[in-house]
């Protein structure tokens, strides 16, 4: 019988899976025992499931549901191609997931129902067995359909860092720090998105025609605009701008910044005055071409890995460059030993986010076998007030897990998205690394990411190979798109 998700959700009662954990990460950076040096009986992690309170500010407390009681959840420190066994306790009255985003994992570790990872049921756990890889900065979070309920999925604290240990080291620094940046206190409105055009690219005329006219037609019909999400919290690391302890740095000092957008539906960037970003690694992943950049743009579930060198000495602000989200808490204090006073804020020049910059120009020398093109669409308010986003004119099912695409193993295959709505899509396909092909009305290669960012009425390419057994999901990483409808399953035997 085929166990829908809503059907799951439904279910508290599901059997449980055998096995006791221990070990709990408690630690903003713990390392692991690894599996062969403790009895088979123990794991060399345990996360709980569990929902509680974050304090953001003094009078600032949010509830939500968490990893180990704290957010952002534990950092997992990992080393490429040692197995690792982690127990995932859920201590909540509904069935969880966890996602190891990033990640090359089974299927049934991934986290995804779609794919046939089992729930980790309510009152219950699971004991989770894989290889990590490939190396670098990865993460872990719930991957549950929210639908109209905000104190679900990723509008909760349910994220934390994964650091894979590389063969190879992005570079010499001199200390490591890890952001995740959150939002909580999510509400619905009708309000309609804000336009962002800050990535690289012009719009296609003929999508902008397309989605102009859905959209213009929608409105004529009295239809209201389809929700969208707000928040009332802002925070880095769990805490709001000035109430969380600042980096402390020293002149001369080259700081390694891993961060980490944990946002369920926002971008969000981040500036650091007078201070330049190195980009050194796109999720996870070195590129091709290290760059300088004024402010980092971070899609949805992206991360960016960035050197800087500590030359400014000072009080500063890092934070976003959007002064309503900053003020509201989106930030962080940089200290210089020696200084004291107020943190200073400093707005960026104009700066347009370009992936080319990272990429290597041109065409890549190899071929696809085989291109999947799908073309994107707004219906708007289509389902009690949501926006829908088919695929092709085929929203994604929740109830049946549909539409699967058969692909083969082995065979290079381009995805081809087209976006005929002014939203900017952050693409995920699960357990494989994907090559940027075109993005930006240009051609481009070595971009290697599992995340990438869609710009409103433009299309982009990005090649992979599936080398993965099963069923891999492929979405869009803002929770109300692939909740109603932004999602395709691939199958590869």
């Amino acid at each position: 019988m085929h166990l829908s998700r809503r059907d799951a959700l439904a279910l508290a009662g599901v059997s449980l899976l055998a096995g006791a954990g221990a070990g709990a990460v408690t630690g903003c950076d713990s390392r692991a025992a690894t599996s062969a040096a403790l009895p088979p009986d123990r794991a060399d992690y345990t996360l709980r499931i569990a929902t509680g309170r974050v304090e953001t500010a003094p009078g600032t407390t949010v509830s939500t549901t968490t990893y180990n009681g704290q957010f952002p959840g534990p950092l997992l420190r990992f080393t490429e191609g040692r197995p690792v066994v982690v127990d995932v306790h859920n201590d909540t009255g509904t069935p969880e997931l966890l996602h190891w985003h990033g990640q090359r994992v089974p299927a049934d570790v991934d986290g995804s129902t779609e794919e046939g990872t089992p729930y980790i049921p309510a009152h219950g756990m699971r004991r989770l067995s894989f290889t990590p890889g490939p190396a670098g900065f990865r993460f872990y979070h719930t991957h549950v359909p929210a639908l109209g309920d905000l104190a679900r999925g990723t509008y909760t604290g349910q994220a934390g860092p994964v650091y894979i240990e590389p063969k190879d080291n992005p570079g010499a620094y001199d200390q490591e720090v890890f952001l995740t940046l959150k939002e909580f206190g999510p509400s619905l409105s009708h309000g309609g998105d804000v336009v962002q055009r800050f990535l690289a690219g012009s719009p296609v005329p003929d999508l902008k025609r397309r989605g102009e006219q859905a959209m213009a037609d929608s409105l004529a019909r009295g239809m209201p605009r389809g929700y969208e999400v707000g928040y009332r919290v802002f925070s880095v690391n769990g805490r709001k701008l000035g109430h969380g302890p600042p980096i402390r740095v020293r002149s001369g000092q080259r700081v390694l910044f891993h961060v980490l957008n944990a946002s369920a539906t926002e971008i969000r960037s981040l500036h650091l005055p007078g201070h330049t970003f190195t980009v050194v690694a796109l999720d996870g992943n070195p590129v091709p071409r290290q760059a300088d950049v004024p402010v980092l743009w971070i899609g949805t579930a992206e991360r960016v890995s960035a050197l800087v060198e500590m030359d400014h000495p000072g009080v500063w602000v890092l934070g976003d460059t959007s002064d309503d989200d900053r003020n509201a808490g989106m930030g962080t204090v940089v200290e210089y030993a020696g200084r004291s006073g107020s943190p200073r804020w400093n707005a960026p020049p104009a700066f347009t986010w370009d992936y080319r910059a990272f990429a290597d120009p041109g065409s890549t020398n190899r071929q696809p076998d085989h291109t999947i093109d799908l073309l994107v669409e707004k219906r708007n308010a289509a389902d009690k007030g949501f926006n829908v986003w088919p695929l092709n004119g085929v929203p994604f099912s929740l109830d049946t897990d549909k539409p699967v695409l058969d692909v083969e193993r082995g065979k290079r295959y381009r995805m081809r998205l087209r976006n005929a709505s002014d939203d900017i899509h952050p693409l995920h396909l699960h357990r494989h690394t994907f090559e940027v092909t075109h993005i930006a009305g240009t051609p481009t290669h070595g971009l290697r990411k599992d995340v990438v960012m869609l710009g409103g009425y433009q299309s982009l390419d990005f090649d992979f190979t599936p080398d993965q057994p099963g069923l891999s999901l492929f979405h869009c990483h803002q929770q109300l798109h692939m909740d109603y409808g932004f999602m395709v399953l691939l199958r590869c035997p």
